[in-house]
């Protein structure tokens, strides 16, 4: 089991409500365990079964290498460099809307100042209001509406000028 069937396992578990995926192969054992309250937290435990056979010792140690390894960062391109990249400050759920029937609080091409609400990041069932430090129009949006994001982590490019 590659890397990319784990990410679709966990996507798939995440959608389908379940609060607990057991899947046991010959040389892997996954558990994935989901909040049932929270959505947004997903526990992944990757164990490697040792085999007796020769042959698939010698691959084994590649899945925990590739399992462990985080998702490669998207590379800066020269163009988004002169953008200026609002950041999370918390980890949580954000979340574009106000509301589920409410318009999103930002757009691509929106022109954005100082101390708008740009989205609420959900920490432990508190709904934090991100604002803009720097005015500009806003030129991507980087994370989807209802996704967990981390500390630090890339959310909107802004063009300052």
């Amino acid at each position: 089991m590659d890397l990319k069937d784990i990410q679709n396992l966990i996507k798939f578990v995440a959608k389908s409500g379940a609060s607990e995926v057991k899947l046991e192969t010959e040389d892997v054992k996954i558990t994935i365990k989901t909040g049932s309250d929270d959505k947004q937290e997903t526990t992944t435990y990757v164990q490697q079964i040792p085999v007796t056979a020769p042959v698939a010792q010698a691959a084994a140690p590649v899945a925990p290498t590739v399992a462990n390894e985080a998702p490669a960062a998207p590379v800066t391109t020269a163009e988004d460099s002169k953008y200026i990249t609002i950041k999370s400050p918390i980890i949580g759920t954000l979340y574009r809307k106000p509301a589920p029937d409410k318009p999103v609080f930002v757009e691509v091409g929106q022109t954005i100042k100082e101390g708008d609400v740009l989205c609420v990041i959900e920490a432990m069932k508190l709904f934090n209001e991100i604002e803009s430090e720097v005015s500009g129009k806003i030129v991507k949006v980087l994370v989807d509406d209802s996704s967990p994001v981390e500390f630090d982590q890339p959310l909107f490019l802004v063009d300052p000028s």
